[in-house]
C-alpha cells in the first residue's frame, strides 16, 4: 500500500516539466495542478493562520504548515542550479512562486524585445533562398504568439483616396 501511494506522488510530480526560459507558464500550471490534486495547495491559496495562541484550531495551522513544506519541495525540484543564483531563497511558497514568476516575465519581456528586432530589422538582401527567409520570419511570428504577443495585420502605408 505504501509503495503504491509513493509511485503515485512520485509519478504526480514527474509531471512537472524542468523549468527553463520557455516553459513558465506550462510550469506553473503543471505545479497548481499536481499541489491541488494532491491536497497540498493551501500554502498558495489561502494566508498562514494565525499562531496557537491566537487560534486553537491547530489542524488547519498544521495542514497549511505541511501544504508550504511539501509545496516548496516539489516546486524546487524541477528548478536547475542555473537559476539558484537568480533566485532568493525563500521558506513561504506563495511568495517563492510570485518570485519565479517575476524572473521570468522579465525574462519574457526581454525576449520579446529581442524576437520583434530581429523582425523588424529582418530584410531579404536578394541573395540566397527566399523560402529560408520566409520560414525564418514565420519562425519569429510563431515566436512571438507564443509570448502572447499579437500582431495585427499588414496594413498599407498609402492612404486610400
Amino acid at each position: 500500500m505504501v509503495s503504491a501511494i509513493a509511485a503515485n506522488v512520485s509519478a504526480q510530480i514527474s509531471m512537472i516539466p524542468m523549468l527553463n526560459e520557455t516553459n513558465f507558464k506550462i510550469w506553473k500550471e503543471n505545479v497548481e495542478i499536481v499541489l491541488g490534486c494532491m491536497d497540498l495547495d493551501d500554502a498558495l491559496r489561502i494566508e498562514r493562520p494565525t499562531s496557537i495562541t491566537e487560534n486553537p484550531n491547530t489542524d488547519k495551522i498544521e495542514k497549511w504548515v505541511r501544504s508550504n513544506r511539501m509545496s516548496l519541495m516539489i516546486m524546487k525540484r524541477p528548478i536547475p542550479e542555473a537559476f539558484w543564483g537568480s533566485i532568493t531563497e525563500s521558506t513561504n511558497a506563495k511568495k517563492f512562486l510570485t518570485e519565479i514568476e517575476q524572473y521570468f516575465t522579465k525574462n519574457e519581456n526581454v525576449e520579446t524585445s529581442n524576437v520583434l528586432a530581429k523582425l523588424i530589422f529582418m530584410q531579404y538582401k536578394g541573395k540566397g533562398n527566399i523560402r529560408e527567409y520566409i520560414m525564418e520570419m514565420s519562425n519569429l511570428a510563431g515566436k512571438l504568439k507564443a509570448l502572447k504577443l499579437k500582431l495585427s495585420e499588414y496594413q498599407s502605408a498609402i492612404p486610400d483616396d
